[in-house]
């Protein structure tokens, strides 16, 4: 059998979930497990996030899963409706969708759920991603308000710099002060605001990237902010080459060495999920010390670096990211972010399941 494969603790996530409770106060707390919980699988979130106030997922159908699996908290529909049709699955399986423009209004009030919804109403503070525009607050929340299928409305919105050093308070200061005569709950923390900005916390946050114990921060490790990675691939390797001076290695001979050395081949590549584009110099711990990636990662191998691991040969561990090697370091390396290589673990990819 090939030797690749994803270890993911439920214990990390569970954990990772009381760090986000600790920050969020009163607040109650939405786990987001969109995308299949960030690649470590719905059902594995489900049971590790069982003392979540609710839960948030991107489609019905990822909703409809948590429910069969005997969810019983408020689910949030991180998109809302993407049409008429699936009103009346929100009633049916009682889903909070996020109201986001004129044409979800407009269905609601045409084809009203027989059981009314609670529902997010979601404003633009300058992301300029989703949401209505704040300066037609007024009537936008009068409308929603009106809509016989509303048995409620909380108010949301998205920060677009929190994870950086300009922060949230030019986003946050408009949204509060624009919406503040409504009197109605609201919800703007995602994992990076949650961490940094308590003024943020509202009546619901949504801790996403940090459920899975990778930093939103560039500046700040997971483990300085108490977080535990939840998934470590691991792998190991399958072959050894000793390169003399100017030889290559992989496609391309990117990497070329500048005296005789050991690398090694290890099973792994972008067809289970790892970066294409990282290139020399990524970090990989071999048998537990650091090493390097050298030249392009193939469908199903990449190479490193052995100068350091005399001992090192077929059969040895490898750690591409996960326990002893945070995700961050091997993503900033590669040039990306944690979410993409966390959601990229390819389907092929066994996984075994720890406390």
């Amino acid at each position: 059998m090939r030797p690749i494969q994803a270890r993911i603790s439920i214990g990390a996530m569970a954990h990772n979930l009381r760090v986000a409770r600790s920050h969020s106060g009163a607040a109650r707390v939405f786990a987001v497990v969109k995308a299949n919980a960030y690649g470590h699988g719905l059902s594995r979130a489900r049971r590790a996030f069982a003392s979540a106030d609710g839960f948030a997922v991107l489609t019905l159908e990822e909703a409809a899963n948590l429910r069969l699996m005997g969810v019983e908290q408020p689910i949030l529909l991180l998109e809302g409706i993407f049409g008429p049709d699936e009103i009346a699955t929100c009633a049916e399986l009682d889903l909070c969708p996020v109201l986001h423009h004129a044409a979800q209004l407009d269905w609601l009030q045409q084809q009203p759920p027989a059981r009314p919804l609670q529902v997010f109403l979601k404003f633009d503070s300058g992301m300029h991603r989703l949401g209505f525009p704040l300066a037609g607050h007024a009537a936008i929340v009068a409308r929603v308000r009106s809509l016989p299928g509303v048995a409620g409305v909380t108010l949301m919105t998205h920060f677009a710099q929190a994870d950086e050093a300009v922060g949230v308070s030019w986003q946050l200061s408009p949204f509060l002060n624009e919406l503040a005569a409504h009197d109605l709950p609201w919800s703007s923390a995602n994992s990076a605001a949650l961490l940094r900005y308590p003024e943020t916390l509202g009546m619901w946050t949504r801790p996403g990237i940090m459920l899975y114990g990778a930093s939103p921060f560039a500046d700040q490790s997971a483990a300085e902010l108490g977080l535990r990675p939840a998934m470590t691939l691991q792998s190991e390797m399958i072959g050894v080459q000793t390169l003399q001076p100017g030889e290559g290695a992989g496609y391309g001979l990117l990497f070329r060495a500048e005296q005789t050395m050991r690398v090694g081949v290890v099973a792994c590549g972008y067809a289970d999920g790892y970066p294409r584009h990282a290139l020399t110099g990524t970090p990989v711990l071999v048998n537990g010390r650091m090493s390097r990636t050298l030249g392009r990662v193939s469908m199903d191998m990449l190479c490193v670096d052995l100068s350091e691991c005399a001992e090192a040969g077929v059969g040895t561990p490898v750690v591409l990211w996960g326990e002893g090697l945070p995700v961050d370091a091997v993503a900033a390396a590669a040039g990306t972010n944690s979410y993409e290589l966390l959601c990229g673990l390819a389907a092929r990819v066994p996984v075994e399941e720890i406390d």
